[in-house]
């Protein structure tokens, strides 16, 4: 039935696309599923694991909003996965590929949001989201040994951030799905917020775009397809590129980097410098199978990055800060 699984594989995905076939594998080798291939099996791991579920409490961009309709981090990855299930399907790349990878790339995102990942990274000196999320699949889940995932997953979910190359296009796709999706929703938030009016949004973007989420979502999801259809890259049409790009800097300036905004992280990354000074002067207080690793400053930074939002606002009422 594996056999099947691949050959289908061959049927149906391009030969540009990544082939399960031809995974650089494991670096713990494992038997083959009869009925799944290894990509589907890294997508099943992610699901079911518990950095995943604890994605529904961690901030996208607003923390402890007074509403239930606003973006978490879970919702985000699930958002991400879509566009780029999407975009894999009409391109005939591996869909199973692109998924696990989608849902793996924030694991490793702290409480709060990028907020969150500035003030750790402040406070231990290096902190990036995407490495904790590789650190989290390569060492931390399942009592500290990983989940095994392929190689080409563990690459998509490194390098989904920033400029960083990818090995596979299925990376490369989530990693340009990552910019649209939180282009989309954290406007669709904002407007939510009152934080901006529709009226205030770029008007040339509006213009290219469209004036919803999902009109956004479709223009930018129709570009991406038309630009790699030669499949020699993930990209977007030039004209959608830079109207995306004019949407997400007027978002820094209304919503991710306003005076408001900034003096919330400070109050957070004072928190948060407490805390992991406190725990540093009390290890106890550390699962000791984070102490395990040998590096307390590793086990703590790992441990706070861990928490979800709810759990870390306990913790600082539990610390009296």
């Amino acid at each position: 039935m594996l056999l099947d699984a691949f050959e289908r594989e061959n049927l149906i995905l391009a030969p540009e696309a990544a082939h399960a076939a031809n995974s650089r594998g494991r670096t713990v080798p494992e038997q083959e599923s009869p009925v799944r291939t290894c990509y589907q099996r890294d997508r099943d791991r992610i699901l079911h694991c518990k950095s995943f579920r604890r994605l529904k409490m961690k901030t996208q961009v607003f923390i402890a909003p007074d509403g239930d309709h606003y973006r978490t981090r879970l919702t985000h990855t699930l958002e991400v996965m879509q566009i780029a299930r999407t975009i894999a399907r009409a391109l005939c790349l591996n869909e199973d590929l692109t998924e696990a990878i989608a849902l793996g790339h924030d694991l490793g995102h702290t409480p709060f949001g990028h907020a969150g990942e500035r003030a750790l990274a402040e406070i231990f000196g290096r902190f990036r989201h995407n490495e904790q999320s590789l650190r989290v699949v390569e060492v931390l889940e399942k009592d500290g040994q990983g989940l095994n995932l392929t190689a080409e997953v563990k690459d998509g979910i490194l390098n989904h951030s920033g400029k960083l190359k990818n090995l596979t296009l299925e990376g490369e796709l989530v990693q340009l799905a990552d910019r649209m999706a939180y282009v989309n929703h954290d406007t669709d938030d904002a407007l939510r917020a009152g934080l901006i009016k529709a009226g205030e949004l770029p008007q040339g973007a509006v213009a290219i775009l469209g004036g919803t989420n999902s009109k956004r979502i479709n223009a930018m999801v129709l570009s991406v397809i038309e630009a790699s259809q030669d499949l020699r890259g993930i990209r977007m049409n030039q004209r959608e590129s830079q109207a995306m790009d004019e949407l997400r800097s007027f978002l820094f300036e209304k919503v991710y980097r306003t005076p408001q905004a900034v003096r919330q992280e400070e109050i957070l990354k004072e928190k948060l410098n407490y805390t992991f000074d406190h725990f540093m002067a009390h290890p106890d207080m550390v699962p000791e199978l984070l102490r395990r690793q040998g590096d307390l400053r590793r086990a703590v930074c790992d441990y706070i990055a861990g928490m979800s939002d709810s759990y870390a606002l306990r913790v600082f009422a539990d610390l009296g800060i």
